[in-house]
């Protein structure tokens, strides 16, 4: 009995020991299949990516790694980089520079046949996979040539099909070309900084001397320099440099190429030894008059994801060059009056019709520093009330319907929450004026009165599509003053010229890669308001140039639109400087035309420079005259037209929706939106459908916009349906009391009044426009606030 049982469990052994020998052979096999297809498939796509690689040719490998810069129209204008460039053959080349990148850079360089390094890779892989980031590259030194030559360094074009395209011609070159002859291309290729390419132009540039002539430790230094050329700059960062120096001392250490002793010798060599004093290359005229442009430039390819100086580039900016050129000659050669050398100025001339700037100026009178302080987009000053137009007026017609004969109340005001009271820049009050008025004389207490009942949630928002950024708990100052740049003022003024359309202000139209990929970057632009609040609002802001506060700025015959801005200074200020009573510390004027849109900004970087005094007052509206002038007198002069969804009436001066009749002469034609105007009871076949010189054309600029009482005692007794319109309007006016503004209960009562943006009196020539986007005087007490909410006009 116990031997069968014993024969039965053999047999169900044996029976189950077959099957289980199968599955383990089919899982075998099934994974040798599954392995052949992924590598027969990788090697298909990776020949199917392959096959559209670029060409590569020696002189591509030889060229320097500058980009170029193309007009519009086609025209060559500037190569990025240096002028010279000292190319040097492998004889010439020291032995000790050669052990120093590679022992860095590829340490198996001379061992590897196909161009690339299997091992480094998969460890590249492993190390990147365990810090979840780019923490260690796998490109060889022949790799980063192909790079270098043919592609974009951007990390957005790094794809599986340009990393097969790029092996396939790291593969090629190694075919083509010896292993010095790779590390001569190379070495002569790298980025140095400073526009420098090749180290042995960056060893004459930083040492005054040959390669041959370096010692160990400034070799090891010009060897690192191409993973950071900018972070390991010995000038500017010597602590990084010194780090990366003594990397690569330790690698060579490790690898044998040098000893201990010189080892020793080389790290504690202080990273400044042999340095020659830093220069500015001497740049022809056109780099000096373009530099601003160009920075912005670079700027702007880096923010798309390349690399100017490194991926051979061809750039096609924006620029008007005769442009460029005469809004420099006019800052520069005495044709506009400033008040004196120090008075500097930040321009910007945008094309409102696609967003293209055809023109910056950064300074005038400044010394030939390549690529420094832009004014016209980095500092970001108070702009005053040339804000108005698209944080207060432009959103109550917006969102409100308001007309332009919207009465509002031009009295004492006092911030809510606070015993402060705001002023007018004249320190009186005109009464009830229409927004027409408040607009045209630049009036502070309607305009925060506007804001407030618009809500500064929702202005901030407007703004903001319009590129200006205003915090959501600025307080209501922010209505006579936010923190902006002429470049982004040009850009915004540009949506009221292009019919309510935003292009957002762009140095760049296109970009092409050294592989022949182009990106276009031009767009159809963004609506950010209807049509008929642009229209309404140029209307208004014509009658700044014609009989407001930019009568300077008047070019007769054009058909233009603009706003002033002036800041005071603070007590603060003052108290440092009193002499400085009674002038403005920064002065704006932004204009436009249906061509154009130019943002000017003039003042001083540092309080100690001086002030706006005399015919200095006057430059930035002046400046506008001469080159908005010289910009269109080629140009066609057009006309806005108006919309169907604006209206307009003859409206009794003083009222906001009285019609007057045929016979009155004490009138001011007025806009409305349509569904918004008030009935016209006289039924006039020639009302709607006027065209704008009509309008401008009736204007009665000696009795318009006077008090209701004065008008009602002296004028037409109404007909009942004017009656009607007259008590809605008294009715209207009471939404202009601040305190109804539910969105606004709980803002500060008046911060951020900018202190005439007192923080960039010290530090503009530092400070990135970014930073100054928020404001900065948050922190502040409202008290402080509020006393210094009277210093924008």
């Amino acid at each position: 009995m116990a031997e069968n049982n014993q024969n039965s469990r053999m047999a169900n052994y044996h029976r189950n020991k077959k099957p289980r020998k199968r599955l383990w052979v089919q899982i075998i096999k099934w994974l040798f299949i599954a392995v052949l297809v992924v590598i027969v498939g990788g090697v298909g796509l990776f020949a199917y990516y392959a096959k559209d690689a670029p060409s590569i040719s020696q002189n591509e490998l030889q060229s320097g790694g500058t980009s170029s810069l193309y007009t519009n129209d086609g025209k060559f204008l500037l190569s990025l980089g240096s002028e010279k460039r000292n190319y040097v053959t492998d004889k010439e080349i020291p032995q000790q520079l050669k052990d120093a990148i590679i022992s860095v850079e590829d340490r198996r360089f001379y061992k590897e046949g196909l161009g690339l390094d299997p091992i480094r890779i998969v460890g590249s892989v492993l190390i990147n996979a365990r810090s979840n980031s780019v923490a260690a590259g796998g490109s060889t030194i022949t790799q980063q040539l192909v790079k270098l030559s043919v592609f974009s360094t951007s990390a957005s074009q790094r794809t599986l099909r340009r990393k097969a395209q790029e092996a396939w011609l790291s593969m090629k070159v190694e075919r083509e070309f010896s292993k010095d002859q790779i590390l001569e291309f190379y070495i002569n290729k790298v980025f140095m900084n400073y526009g420098n390419y090749g180290m042995g132009t960056a060893a004459q540039y930083y040492y005054g001397k040959s390669l041959k002539q370096l010692d160990l430790a400034q070799t090891a230094l010009l060897a690192g320099m191409p993973n950071a050329p900018v972070k390991y700059n010995p000038y500017l960062y010597p602590e990084a440099a010194k780090y990366r120096r003594d990397i690569v001392l330790k690698t060579m250490l490790s690898n044998k190429k040098i000893t201990k002793a010189q080892y020793n010798q080389a790290v504690n060599e202080p990273i400044t030894q042999g340095l020659v004093a830093q220069k500015n290359n001497i740049e022809s005229n056109l780099r000096k008059v373009d530099d601003p442009y160009i920075k912005e430039v670079i700027n702007e390819v880096k923010q798309k994801g390349f690399n100017p100086y490194t991926d051979n580039l061809k750039i096609t900016v924006n620029i008007d060059q005769d442009a460029q050129q005469h809004l420099y000659d006019l800052a520069n050669n005495g044709e506009v009056p400033f008040t004196n050398d120090k008075m500097q100025v930040g321009a910007t001339i945008v094309d409102p019709n696609n967003g293209h700037v055809i023109a910056i100026i950064g300074g005038r009178k400044l010394p030939a520093v390549q690529l420094g302080l832009n004014r016209a987009v980095q500092t970001g000053r108070s702009t005053g009330s040339s804000i108005k137009p698209v944080l207060d007026f432009a959103p109550a017609v917006e969102y409100l319907n308001w007309g332009t004969s919207h009465m509002l109340d031009d009295t004492k005001y006092i911030y809510p929450g606070t015993n402060i009271q705001l002023y007018d820049w004249d320190n009186t009050y005109m009464g009830r004026i229409t927004m027409r008025k408040a607009l045209e004389q630049s009036r502070n207490v309607p305009a925060v009165r506007t804001l407030s009942k618009v809500g500064l949630n929702r202005a901030a928002l407007f703004a903001r599509k319009m590129g200006i950024n205003v915090g959501s708990d600025a307080g209501l100052s922010v209505a006579i003053g936010a923190n902006a740049s002429s470049l982004q003022m040009a850009g915004a003024y540009g949506a009221f010229a292009n019919n309510g359309v935003y292009h957002k202000p762009q140095f760049v139209s296109k970009i092409e890669t050294a592989d022949g990929l182009t990106h276009n970057y031009d767009s159809s632009g963004t609506k950010v308001m209807k049509h008929s609040t642009a229209y309404i609002m140029t209307n208004m802001l014509k009658d700044v140039l014609t009989k407001g506060s930019g009568t300077a700025a008047k070019i007769s015959g054009l058909h233009e639109a603009g706003k002033t801005g002036s800041v005071k200074y603070s007590d603060e200020d003052l108290v440092k400087f009193p002499q400085y009573a009674n002038t403005p510390k920064d002065s704006w004027f932004v204009g436009y035309t249906k061509a154009y849109s130019i943002g000017i900004w003039t003042g001083y970087d540092n309080l100690k420079d001086g002030t706006i005094s005399g015919s200095g007052e006057q430059s930035a509206q002046i400046l506008y005259k001469q080159m908005m002038s010289y910009l269109m007198k080629n140009k066609e002069n057009k006309d806005w037209k108006k919309p169907s969804t604006v209206v307009k009436r003859r409206i009794v001066n003083g009222t906001a929706r009285r019609v007057a009749s045929p016979t009155s002469h004490n009138f001011t034609w007025q806009l409305f939106v349509k569904g918004h105007a008030p009935a016209n009871p006289y039924h006039e076949t020639k009302d709607d459908n006027d065209d704008d010189e009509e309008i401008d054309s009736h204007f009665d600029t000696d009795s318009s916009d006077r008090t209701t009482t004065t008008i009602e005692s002296s004028n037409e007794s109404g007909s009942t349906s004017q009656s009607h319109n007259e008590d809605s309007d008294k009715n209207s006016n009471t939404d202009n009391k601040d305190n109804n503004s539910s969105q606004d209960s709980n803002s500060k009562p008046a911060d951020n009044a900018q202190n005439n943006s007192t923080q960039s009196n010290n530090t503009s020539s530092t400070t990135n426009n970014s930073n100054n986007q928020t404001n900065t005087n948050q922190n502040n007490s409202s008290q402080g606030d509020a006393n210094n909410a009277n210093n924008n006009h």
